[in-house]
């Protein structure tokens, strides 16, 4: 699925869910956005544990009233096994350790660096 200001595309066969921002988000577009994710995520048919890359890299740092919403419409997302998000701004690197806690996360300047470190969980043994 793609539209003006992000895409989400699933690859069942490494179970990665892939997004990629492509502008800052308005507190009117979240709820669209969060919208998309769950009903692509349930198409898709993926469950809890999957990987997740976050592409930031083309866009801004979010305004805090849509921060606000992403909390409130993503409460209840199924759960991800690992987080790659992907910016080269210090700043917006910032407000993600803010905003997502998660001890799974990691924050990569580079989309291909972020989807070898998802691999790698996905090639360890059990």
């Amino acid at each position: 699925m793609s539209r003006a200001h992000y895409s989400i595309t699933f690859r069942s066969d490494i179970a990665l869910m892939d997004v990629a921002w492509r502008r800052y988000f308005a507190p009117t577009d979240v709820a669209d956005y969060a919208a998309d994710c769950f009903a692509e995520f349930a198409r898709a048919g993926f469950r809890p544990g999957y990987l997740l890359r976050m592409d930031m890299s083309q866009s801004a740092v979010q305004p805090q009233d849509a921060l606000a919403m992403f909390r409130t419409h993503f409460s209840g997302f199924p759960v991800a096994r690992r987080i790659a998000v992907v910016t080269p701004s210090m700043i917006a690197r910032m407000q993600v350790q803010r905003e997502m806690t998660q001890p799974y996360l990691q924050i990569f300047a580079a989309p291909d660096v972020a989807l070898a470190w998802l691999l790698e969980d996905v090639a360890a043994p059990a």
